[in-house]
Order: C-alpha cells, then structure tokens, then sequence
C-alpha cells in the first residue's frame, strides 16, 4: 500500500528543519511492547499505570514498581528499526532532529546524540541512586532495587509520573523553529509532550503517522497504517 504519496514526499523534500516526535508505536517492530494499545503493558494491571510508574509508587511500593519495571520496559538486546534508522538519516543529512517519549534508548543505537536527540522521558539505562546521585549499572539494577554496598535505591533517570520532562524549553524551542512536524508512533495523550505542537508556527505542514486514527488534531494530516512502511517508502 502507497503510503507516501508525491505531495508528502515533497513535503518532506523541501524541509530543511524537521522536527519528528516519536512514541511507543515506533518501537513496537523492534520488540519492545507499547503501552496503551489492547496488548500493551498497561492492560491487567493491579495498580493505575499513573500510580505504578510515579514518583510516589517508588516511595511506597518500591519493589513492585522495580518488578513491573524489569519485567515490562527493558528490552536491553533490542535494535533499532527502519523508521529509527530513516529518521537518523534525516538527521544526519543536517535536515531534522527527534524529539521522543519513549525511553528505550534505541534513537541513541541509531546513532544520534544530544544535540540531535531530546529524550524527553529519559532513558531507562541511565540509573542512578537519589540518595547521593552516584550512577548505577544496568548489571547491578538487573540483580537488585538496591545498591550492594549500602542498600541505597536505584532508579532509571526517566520522568515518572508526577515529576517534571527533561529539557522542557529546548523542546519547545525545536518545534517552534520547525518547518515541518511528523508524529509517528503516539496516542498524543500524555502532557506535556502532546502540547508541544501548540508551539508550531502557522502554516508549518504537520504529518502525523499511526496505526489508528488519533482524536481530531486541527492542522494535522493524518497518514494512517503501519509506519515501517511509511518510513520505507521515505526517501530522506
């Protein structure tokens, strides 16, 4: 099935400052589950995905949160797929960057860095320990919640629930500068990610590729099927 049509390749022929912003559903053909569809990991939970992966769940409940979380969101022998490989050509021809909710790290095995890159929910691999800073590995975080030497926690460096996005203004500054906008891969449900496209400019063409149609988004052309084939079909 034709999914990139004359008029949106020329589109993307002509853009000099893409701004592609990615979720789940872009890492869904390189194994690693998405969360809200029917057979998301979000489906048969005991606790609300909201409470389960907030920053109070660590508090309170830290070791379920910890079992979910190995259980459910690392996916560490994963690769990247054709759309983080198209979208890293585009990057890399100096012609766009990414802007992604999702904290699977695969952008970064495709080779962007973070100047290209904004993790906006952080990265699961970046582990840490809140009670003095000092980083974590994945090793020891896969043996245990806790820091062998002094039983100190150990979390991801990614936004819970209740806490604050990384790089929140640079963002906006992406968006607002792109001359066009492609979604690919989100139910634009979650905040503030979904309100970064109210910093668009008028006019700036704005694509947005998924499985299933997204609400009525005003000024979004929606392209929907599977976006591997969309991306390859692309060309950059």
């Amino acid at each position: 099935m034709e999914m990139v049509d004359k008029r949106i390749q020329e589109s993307f022929n002509q853009a000099k400052k893409i701004v592609f912003l990615t979720g789940a559903g872009v890492s869904t053909a390189s194994g690693i589950p998405d969360y809200r569809s029917k057979n998301g990991v979000y489906q048969g939970l005991q606790y609300s995905p909201e409470y389960l992966l907030s920053d109070q769940a660590f508090q309170d409940i830290p070791e379920i949160q910890y079992k979910f979380m190995q259980d459910n969101l690392y996916f560490p022998d994963a690769l990247p797929n054709v759309i983080h490989k198209k979208m890293a050509d585009f990057v890399r021809d100096g012609r766009a960057r990414v802007i992604t909710q999702n904290i699977d790290d695969l952008d970064v095995k495709a080779g962007l860095t973070d100047s290209q890159l904004i993790r906006f929910h952080g990265s699961l691999y970046d582990l840490y320990c809140p009670k003095d800073g000092r980083k974590a590995t994945l090793s020891e975080y896969q043996k245990s919640l806790y820091r062998a030497s002094d039983h100190a926690k150990i979390r991801p460096r990614i936004t819970f629930y209740g806490e604050v996005p990384f790089r929140v203004e640079e963002a906006v500054s992406w968006v607002a500068d792109a001359d066009l906008i492609c979604l690919v891969g989100t139910s634009f449900k979650v905040y503030p990610f979904a309100g970064l496209l109210n910093y668009a400019r008028p006019q700036v063409p704005i694509f947005a590729v998924n499985l299933t149609p997204l609400p009525s988004m005003p000024g979004v052309e929606q392209v929907i099927g599977d976006a591997t084939d969309f991306f390859s079909q692309l060309e950059n």
